[in-house]
């Protein structure tokens, strides 16, 4: 008996096979995959229309026009394009290298008193203010300059016992000691010239100055002739602007490159023509939560103090050198908002897609982490068609896959 076919003996339909078993087995995988892959015909005005026989587009009635799938291709496929069509998008390709990139932020600063060189003036005593030299807020005073009276009868009493202290032969002389009545006085911000000439004259003193403790501006004056005041009360503020702060706010993605003592320069609309060097004095601990930005004080140097708090400048911190990296136009590089990817060149006309991971950007130039090696071949104009074409392929697949 003649041999049959398995399938012809047990009543299966058989079909004539479009090569021989020599011929398939010479073929990869994908080769063979190819020769049997189904023609899909898709409308070119509404490419999400894919029939598996040819037709017209149910939307604008155009022909339906074949379009084979590559299975070569994975995720991103390859785009194969000829000399002419290179020509028409001028696609234009640059290599990856490996070079320096400086880091550097531009941002927007607010001048502001540098709260370490602000003066409160209290009265150590509580009495009565007379004879006030200033007048008004924003008046310049240095230190050591007279700015009230104060008479307080605490200060008054103290000053008694110092003089009872000096004199040996006093039969009620109070049992303290010259040196401690000299440091009560001074505890009580009494001046030492003004002790010194309560020695010299014998006499203690009704009224005593209160004096500027810095150089500066007074920026808040709440004394006022004939009142009183306790300790508590915050007669004076002044302000020393040889030194000013500067607050900027940093997004996030740019803190790693921060530190204290980062050097940073200082422009402002109101001194054109001028700049300022200072530094990065601190990083704050957290994040403004609705601007998700970092607020970072610096240091500037005001000795002619042309620089007035609430003055808004032109920052830039530099960061310094960051050597050897992997780096590409910034031109090349594809942002849709879910991945970042660039077009790499493989030759013979053929351009594929690929996801990077970038790192710090700088001017026109962008670090890559990771996705490209050095002398990898990219393509700087013309990738978005190419990136555009690849992922209509893609979509093809996977609805073939689909199916």
């Amino acid at each position: 008996m003649g041999l049959v076919a398995c399938g012809a003996e047990l009543g299966f339909d058989t079909e004539t096979p479009s090569e021989s078993a020599a011929e398939a087995a010479d073929d990869s995988p994908m080769e063979h995959a190819a020769k049997h892959l189904d023609p899909k015909y898709v409308c070119p005005m509404h490419p999400q229309i894919i029939r598996d026989e040819e037709g017209t587009c149910p939307i604008c009635g155009m022909d339906l026009v074949e379009k084979l799938m590559d299975p070569m291709t994975g995720k991103y496929p390859e785009v194969a394009l000829t000399s002419a069509v290179v020509q028409t998008l001028g696609v234009r390709t640059a290599p990856v290298e490996r070079g320096t990139l400086w880091k550097y932020i531009k941002t927007v600063g607010r001048i502001a008193y540098d709260e370490t060189r602000l003066a409160h003036v209290h009265p150590r005593a509580p009495g009565w203010i007379e004879s006030l030299s200033l007048r008004a807020e924003g008046e310049p005073v240095q230190a050591g300059q007279e700015l009230a009276e104060l008479y307080a009868p605490a200060i008054l009493n103290a000053q008694v016992d110092f003089l009872l202290a000096q004199d040996r032969n006093a039969a009620d002389r109070r049992r303290v000691s010259a040196d401690k009545a000299r440091n009560i006085l001074r505890l009580l911000d009494v001046p030492d010239d003004v002790i010194t000439a309560i020695q010299r004259d014998g006499e203690a003193r009704n009224r005593v100055p209160i004096r500027a403790p810095i150089d500066g501006i007074v920026t808040q004056m709440v004394a006022r002739d004939g009142m009183y005041v306790t300790e508590a009360s915050e007669m004076f503020t002044i302000a020393d602007l040889s030194q000013v702060w500067v607050m900027v706010d940093i997004y996030e993605s740019q803190i790693d490159w921060l530190s204290e003592g980062l050097s940073a320069e200082m422009r402002v609309p109101a001194r054109p023509g001028r700049t300022w060097e200072g530094e990065v004095d601190y990083l704050y601990p957290e994040l403004d939560p609705v601007s998700r930005t970092l607020q970072v004080r610096l240091v500037f140097e005001n000795p002619d103090r042309v620089l007035k708090p609430n003055m808004f400048a032109d920052v830039v911190i530099y960061g310094g050198p960051k050597r050897e990296v992997l780096k590409i136009p910034a031109e090349a590089l594809i942002v849709t908002g879910e991945r970042e990817s660039v077009v790499t060149v493989l030759g013979d006309g053929r351009f594929q897609p690929v996801d990077v991971v970038t790192g710090m950007q700088r001017g026109d130039e962008v670090e890559i982490l990771s996705g490209l090696d050095e002398d990898d071949e990219i393509v700087v104009s013309g990738q978005f068609l190419i990136d555009s074409e690849s992922n209509l392929q893609a979509s093809f697949q996977r609805m073939s896959g689909a199916q």
